[in-house]
């Protein structure tokens, strides 16, 4: 299985998202980044007891490819790079407003899912700084226009329409003086099988009407009841 993500947000020379060696040089690393993104996503998650197949892979909060998650654990971690919907290279980020997330800044999400509930992390650089974002978890994965990461996922309701803050995975954020963010967010529920496919970035927050960004990201099948 390919490697996740090492060393984001570190200095000195970053892997790609799925690679296993070193670029020889910034077009090659740019290269893997961003194509690396749709190839590899599927070979990050890994699952653990309920009758799923044991996937090697870097423990939650290691460095690398040390061992599996926990018994009863989905854990995954993945990042690109943001690019224009018409992009030579496609990404699984895509930037809708450049002002606000400029090409090439960078998104990594995190899902740590057991019986007890989902955990989602989000860091991001390169963005503008300073500034309130929104984001939330939406049901389908990005397009061309924001339109098509669908409505926010919702607990308890297969079309999103649920009412409540805690219904939603919000992870509203704002960035430091160099354009940086990381938020974490928790819920007692579990992501339903298939619902929940990427993230939205709001320019304000709870702003769901301001998309601005969008990451596909492969959330995955639950290890408890799902709502």
């Amino acid at each position: 299985m390919a490697a996740p993500v090492r060393g984001f947000g570190r200095e000195g020379h970053r892997l790609g998202p799925y690679s296993c060696g070193a670029a020889g040089n910034e077009h090659e690393e740019r290269t893997m980044v961003v194509a690396g993104v749709l190839a590899g996503a599927a070979a990050l998650a890994m699952l653990t007891g309920g009758g799923g197949a044991t996937a090697a892979g870097a423990a939650p909060g290691g460095p690398g490819p040390t061992g599996s998650a926990p018994a009863g654990v989905y854990w995954q971690r993945v990042h690109a790079r943001f690019a224009p919907p018409t992009a030579f290279i496609p990404s699984s980020a895509v930037t809708y407003d450049m002002q606000l997330v400029p090409a090439a800044s960078e998104i990594e999400v995190e899902q740590t899912t057991d019986p007890s509930g989902t955990r989602v992390t989000a860091r991001l650089t390169g963005l503008k700084p300073g500034h309130a974002y929104g984001m939330g978890v939406h049901t389908q994965p990005c397009g061309s226009t924001p339109a098509a990461a669908g409505l926010r996922y919702s607990s308890g309701s297969a079309d999103g329409r649920t009412p409540g803050p805690d219904a939603e995975m919000l992870l509203d954020f704002t960035t430091d003086t160099k354009g940086a963010a990381s938020v974490t967010e928790r819920r007692s529920w579990n992501f339903r099988p298939g619902g929940a496919r990427s993230v939205v970035i709001d320019g304000v927050r709870r702003g769901a009407a301001n998309p601005v960004a969008c990451f596909t990201v492969p959330f995955g099948p639950v290890a408890g009841p799902a709502t």
